[in-house]
């Protein structure tokens, strides 16, 4: 078995090595290999079908990641106990890989290819998406599958100064970019990140050091291929085409189609309506209703998809102008507004051209904030972003399901976005979402996302640093003439050789998405649209800044206030009390909203209710319960019983002392009943705490003025009132007990249930 195992190692250049095995695991797929860093592994496999269905003429390619929780030995949550759908963080890692490798798969290759990754082994050092592509390129390059590779991918970060490649996980939030680049040896095929405002020249810095690593993993896939003799690929003949009939629709419809492109018409609907006479005039004029059959038809809509394209790209780069009669660097028409939907706490709708953003904003309490419970990263996330695209925003008529993985990752891009820019936690204790819900589609709508959220936490209140805007860039390109397009429309993306979204503020990038789809894209273009993206997302925020200025100056007024405070550690589990029984009463009867959360040597307190005089109610008894008593201090308090030799007062929250019958009043008194009862309040005074025990001696009488000519008496035992409360206030086994019963029960409130509230 031995003899089949190939093993490929290779050094990122700092010591660090990745390895690549393949003959050993998943022999019967087309292709598996497993790569190792540190010790994180993933096996990745490829198989494909070698019949294609009937008229398919796009590339079925499905690629899917999964995480095994045993691969950290951890148990995956829920009922089941067992990995089920896969979680965002899996659907993005797919996302990126299937971009990198979709692109490189034949033209006219349709059979169904499905990649699965695999987490089987990992470690809290190397994060595992970094390595997703390099796994599925690994097993495609010792597959026969046709493929244009080799392909790999690493994350690129800007840390102090300095480009590093495959960044170490715990360093991964102090770096300045953060990147996933995936590039061929020649050329840069995606990228996908978030920033902290950096200029263009760091990231085109970022994408030439990302560059250079992958050429040498490149390198190695080759030699890979070659070592297990799978340089020759399968033979394939997915497509049946017509040449006379391509011919004949090409010399027919390009020119209308080129003049037709050069109207400008802004309405998308107009122009897929005016393309289309023009394919069905060749139709009407060629076939009739019995020569036009279903294979007939399908080479129609191929080659007539492939000559419009043609012609579109060609007017163009020769008119050097858009199909919607836009210059290069023109944004369409903007108009948006604030404060929009009455009940909410924060929204903002933003249209540009054909693409309209209805953004909402809500404002919740920390037991809001999404859970995140995966094999590799745990934790909660306080700022989430959701993007919806229903299907009435392309006019369409489709079957609402699941979130889709589209959603899914523009709704990333946005979040990763506008997060840079949201003030502290100490500042807006709130978790806050953030949904778009997209009603217009013409391109662009992850960008009109950004902005949309971006004005809709203004209208909210939430005091974020900068606005943000985004815009999505493209380019056509033919030989030695190309153009950068600004905020393309849905055709244009379709049709061009690059989508490349650029978000960020005034002052640097703040998120970015690029895919390209053409061969030897040179850094001085890429510089070209990194430039016009900037131009582009200045004019936006001069548009979002007459809209809306700044964040407002207050929350609405139903939004749930929440204010924090900090107690010392050793006293959450007495405000917790225990099974909760304290924080539970506390919230009930303030109708407030509690959080506490260990931070070093504090609790962090979170108390929400949309009512002040309810939040400091809950604060004060709260600091109550954090009081520590001390000689000299004057408080409220209230009977809890009465015995013979006084009456035990609570004068806190939890807190018990013991009045002797002597200290109720100036002269002698017999018993205190009839005289006082249980609930009855006053106020008291500590005389003495007990340095062993820390039993407390409350006094009423210190309180109240000594009568004038007022002369000691002697107490009932015989000894002097003095004598008696020295001896009295530590004797009483009721007194004792109760004094130590009330610190040891703090004592199990600390250590016991949790209540209403999510502890860390």
């Amino acid at each position: 078995m031995n003899e089949h195992i190939i093993t490929k190692r290779f050094d990122l250049g700092d010591g660090r090595m990745i390895e690549i095995e393949t003959g050993k695991l998943a022999k019967q797929a087309d292709g598996a290999a497993v790569v190792r860093m540190n010790n994180t592994m993933l096996l990745a496999t490829v198989c494909s079908k070698r019949e294609v269905g009937e008229n398919v003429d796009f590339m079925p390619l499905t690629v899917d990641y999964q995480e095994k929780y045993a691969a950290l030995g951890r148990f995956p949550g829920g009922f089941f106990k067992r990995e089920a759908r896969p979680s965002e963080h899996e659907i993005l890692i797919a996302r990126l890989v299937d971009r990198a490798l979709r692109p490189l798969f034949p033209d006219n290759f349709h059979a169904e290819v499905q990649v699965q990754i695999t987490l089987i082994s990992g470690d809290h050092d190397t994060m595992p998406d970094q390595l997703a592509a390099l796994a599925a390129a690994s097993a495609l390059a010792v597959s026969d599958i046709p493929f244009g590779g080799p392909v790999s991918e690493v994350r690129v970060s800007y840390l102090d100064g300095h480009y590093v490649i495959n960044t170490p996980m715990q360093d991964i939030e102090r770096a300045d970019l953060d990147l996933i680049v995936a590039a061929t040896a020649d050329n840069i095929m995606m990228v996908e990140g978030e920033m902290k405002e950096v200029s263009e020249d760091v990231m085109l810095g970022a994408l030439k050091a990302a560059h250079e690593a992958i050429k040498i993993q490149c390198r190695v896939l080759d030699e890979l291929t070659v070592e297990t003799g799978k340089t020759e690929k399968r033979e394939y003949c997915h497509e049946v085409n017509d040449e006379e009939l391509r011919q004949r629709l090409h010399d027919a419809v390009y020119q209308k189609c080129y003049d037709f492109s050069k109207q400008g018409i802004a309405n998308k609907h107009q122009r897929e309506e005016g393309f289309e006479a023009i394919k069905q005039e060749f139709i009407d004029a060629n076939y009739t209703e019995e020569t036009l059959t279903d294979e007939v038809k399908f080479m129609i809509d191929r080659y007539y998809h492939d000559t419009e394209r043609e012609a579109m790209r060609d007017m163009v780069l020769n008119e050097r102008t858009r199909l919607d009669g836009r210059r290069m660097d023109e944004i369409r028409p903007l108009w948006s507004e604030t404060d929009y939907l009455p009940s909410v706490h924060g929204s903002a709708i933003f249209t540009r051209g054909e693409t309209q953003s209805l953004a909402t904003c809500t404002l919740g309490t920390k037991l809001d904030e999404q859970v995140i419970d995966g094999a590799v990263i745990e934790g909660t996330r306080r700022f989430l972003l959701h993007y919806n695209f229903p299907a009435f925003a392309t006019g369409e008529v489709k079957r609402s399901g699941s979130t889709s993985r589209r959603e899914i990752g523009h709704g990333h891009l946005a979040w990763r976005a506008l997060k840079e820019v949201l003030p502290p936690e100490s500042e807006c204790p709130y978790t806050i979402r953030v949904v778009s819900d997209i009603l217009e589609s013409n391109g662009s709508s992850s960008m009109a996302t950004v902005c949309a959220g971006c004005m809709a936490l203004m209208d909210a209140g939430v005091k974020i640093r900068k606005p943000v805007a985004g815009i999505a860039m493209g380019l056509i390109s033919k030989g030695d003439k190309w153009a950068v397009l600004s905020d393309i429309l849905g055709d244009e993306d379709h049709l061009g050789d690059m989508d490349f979204k650029v978000c960020g503020t005034r002052d640097g990038i703040t998120a970015c998405q690029m895919d390209i789809k053409v061969d030897g894209l040179s850094y001085d273009v890429l510089a070209k649209a990194l430039e016009q993206a900037r131009q582009g997302r200045l004019h936006i925020l001069d548009h979002i800044h007459d809209t809306i200025a700044e964040p407002r100056e207050d929350y609405k007024p139903f939004v749930p206030r929440i204010e924090q405070i900090r107690i010392p550690k050793d006293f959450i589990g007495a405000v917790i009390g225990k099974g909760g029984e304290v924080i539970q009463k506390i919230q009930a009867e303030t109708n407030t909203i509690i959080n506490i959360e260990e931070e070093g040597e504090f609790g962090i307190v979170d108390v929400a209710s949309q009512n002040k005089e309810d939040i400091e109610a809950a604060i004060k008894w709260i600091k109550d319960i954090c009081t520590v008593p001390e000689v000299g201090q004057i408080y409220n308090a209230k009977v809890v019983s009465i015995v013979d030799f006084g009456a035990f007062l609570e004068f806190l929250p939890g807190k018990e002392g013991l009045m002797h019958i002597s200290e109720y009043q100036w002269g002698r008194t017999e018993t205190l009943e009839g005289i006082i009862k249980e609930g009855d309040e006053f106020q008291v005074k500590i005389i003495a705490i007990d340095e062993k025990t820390g039993k407390l001696k409350l006094s009423r009488k210190a309180l109240l003025p000594k009568p004038e000519g007022y002369v000691e008496e002697s107490h009932r035992d015989g000894g002097r009132r003095s004598e008696v409360n020295k001896g009295n206030g530590n004797s009483s086994g009721r007194g004792g007990d109760r004094g130590g019963r009330s610190r040891s029960e703090g004592g199990e409130r600390r250590s016991s249930g949790n209540g209403g509230s999510r502890r860390r």
